[in-house]
């Protein structure tokens, strides 16, 4: 029987704490793949009829990054298309200054004749009213989104290969009005005069939605709106926010290690037999330390769980965990 650890959605709900509206831990619990999941397949028209589970899993290209890449459109732009935009999270231009985005990544649409890929932003906001309509800001990242592709989506007069943006804003304290509704703002098709049917893909570009929280008084308090509220909240205790999450929306807050702990008791043969065979060169402590270091990186793993997969004797864990420690 396999080894039961926390996922990382699990570890991030504990590591908040009453601290999970706060920006930093904010991004880190949105930044879930399970969560955009839940995110996109309430949001986007593109991923309804798709499970959560299997949106994680193939839809979401890479890793979504939080605010820490860099990008120059007006310096050294790639003209060989290979680019992948989906994992910056800063844009900067010289006429136009830089703006952050809290959480950026790529998606494929599902089904569909010709492969179609998405940018999607995710931002949190606990002021709904800080100066400016927020929408206006939506858009305005939306748009930068749209532009920011030259020179690495696309180059020339290619515009046939801008990727649909989406940008959606998670409002933690909304007006009354507003709490626990669902907004969105597209472009449509609209005929002032005459009957005309542009191909939806070639004006759909721009999608901007609002999601602003509220309590569970509210008849609306359910779905993507129970589940960000509960998430974010600084007043529910880590240890509830997990059941509900796990009861109401079937997300997992531990996995199964079976088939990693085999990979894992392979590798500590591998690296038992490498030790012996270069012999002081590297040595099987060095070996070993080496694959405690991969585990942890690699699996998510604790120092003493990645001990405990290799099968490390009790006696020589605390060498080891001076040796992490230097």
């Amino acid at each position: 029987m396999g080894a039961e650890v926390k996922t990382i959605l699990a570890r991030n709900i504990e590591a908040a704490g009453e601290n999970a509206a706060y920006d930093a831990a904010c991004k880190r619990l949105l930044a879930n793949k399970i969560i955009l999941a839940w995110i996109m397949k309430s949001c986007l028209e593109e991923y309804q009829d798709f499970n959560v589970d299997e949106i994680a899993e193939k839809y979401i290209e890479g890793e979504p990054q939080i605010t820490k890449i860099a990008v120059n459109p007006d310096e050294g732009a790639d003209c060989s298309g290979e680019q992948i935009r989906g994992d910056k999270t800063e844009d900067s231009t010289i006429n136009e200054g830089t703006i952050t985005y809290d959480i950026r990544f790529g998606a494929m649409v599902p089904d569909r004749k010709e492969s179609i890929k998405l940018i999607i932003n995710v931002e949190s906001q606990n002021d709904f009213y800080p100066g400016y309509p927020l929408i206006k800001r939506g858009i305005y990242y939306a748009s930068r989104m749209i532009s920011s592709q030259y020179g690495v989506e696309f180059t020339d007069s290619h515009y046939e290969k801008i990727r649909k943006v989406c940008s959606i804003w998670i409002c933690a304290n909304p007006p009354e009005y507003r709490k626990n509704t669902i907004s969105k703002y597209i472009i449509k098709e609209e005929n002032s005069i005459g009957e005309v049917k542009e191909k939806k893909a070639n004006y759909d570009l721009i999608t901007v939605v609002m999601i602003c929280l509220g309590t569970s008084e509210n008849d609306n308090y359910k779905g993507i709106l129970k589940l960000l509220d509960v998430l974010l909240s600084s007043e529910k205790e880590p240890e509830e926010k997990k059941k509900i999450l796990q009861d109401d929306f079937e997300i997992k807050m531990t996995k199964t290690l079976e088939s990693e702990v085999q990979d894992v008791c392979n590798l500590s043969k591998g690296v038992q037999e490498k030790g012996i065979a270069i012999g002081v060169k590297q040595g099987f402590e060095q070996g070993t330390l080496n694959s405690i270091k991969n585990l942890m990186e690699t699996l998510k793993l604790t120092a003493e769980q990645a001990m405990v997969a290799l099968k490390v004797p009790e006696a020589d864990k605390p060498k080891y965990v001076s040796k992490l420690n230097q």
